[in-house]
């Protein structure tokens, strides 16, 4: 892929931490925000290292981060969502590397991770935190290093904006855990740009979801109580571009679940 077809950001590796390497996928879209982040763990003077969601099945994408990653000690994913996952066994292959997530199914010669486990790779110990809520086998991963909790959160918390959510119950609590964490905390998201203080997000995050439950408890109040998720959408995201329709709906979904339980 030339430089002529390609925004400059697709192209460089970017040093976040010096434990911390990224490489943003040429995949932008309103879901997705500027593209995938593609995430390379390393300790310095580490022999090889951990890639963290390879994205999509996009070769160009996953040559890049052949080549920033250089020997590939594990391929780990954060949840079974195809823009971070779908690239993992091509990387596999290319590099040797076993692939291990939370649902079974991805896994590629590892084992699947569980709630507090700790992977033990790149130099690092990564503690695994089952996170659900965005989906069922959402995780994220925390390690420490030169003194910064560094907490890889996959699409639990996103660099700009809000998530999309199957469960609430279980994304309220996943996010009461995160918000346990140090303050300064660098979340490293799955899309958009790194968050500085990950539990000052997720207060904000919090605040945000408990709004949105009470506007729908005021749209039923209005609409009545058997109102259809679309009838609400229609009610509470008036002012959102109606193309993101679809996803508030699938939202809204989930939350009268959670209301009506």
């Amino acid at each position: 892929m030339t430089g002529a077809n390609v925004h400059p950001a697709y192209e460089t590796p970017r040093e976040v931490t010096s434990a911390v390497t990224v490489v943003l996928e040429d995949n932008p879209s309103n879901m997705t925000l500027e593209g995938t982040n593609t995430w390379i763990l390393r300790a310095p003077g580490a022999a090889a290292s951990v890639v963290v969601d390879p994205g999509y099945l996009d070769t160009a994408h996953l040559e890049r981060v052949e080549a920033a990653a250089g020997p590939v000690e594990l391929i780990v994913l954060t949840h079974h969502h195809p823009d971070h996952s779908d690239g993992a066994p091509w990387l596999a292959e290319r590099t040797g590397a076993p692939v291990r997530a939370f649902d079974p199914g991805l896994c590629l010669d590892g084992d699947p991770l569980g709630d507090g486990d700790v992977v033990r790779a790149g130099g690092l110990e990564l503690t695994v935190l089952h996170t659900p809520g965005h989906c069922a086998d959402s995780v994220s991963l925390r390690f420490d290093h030169d003194d910064v909790v560094h907490v890889l959160t996959g699409d639990t918390v996103l660099g700009r904006g809000t998530t999309v959510v199957e469960h609430i119950g279980d994304y309220l609590r996943s996010l009461d855990r995160l918000a346990e964490l140090p303050a300064g905390s660098l979340g490293l998201t799955g899309h958009g740009p790194e968050r500085d203080d990950l539990p000052a997000t997720v207060d904000e995050y919090r605040r945000h979801r408990q709004q949105r439950l009470d506007e729908i408890r005021g749209a039923l109040e209005v609409l009545g109580g058997e109102a259809t998720p679309r009838q609400i959408v229609e009610h509470v995201y008036a002012d959102v571009d109606r193309a993101l329709w679809p996803v508030a709906e699938s939202s809204v979904t989930a939350q009268l679940e959670y209301l009506r339980s």
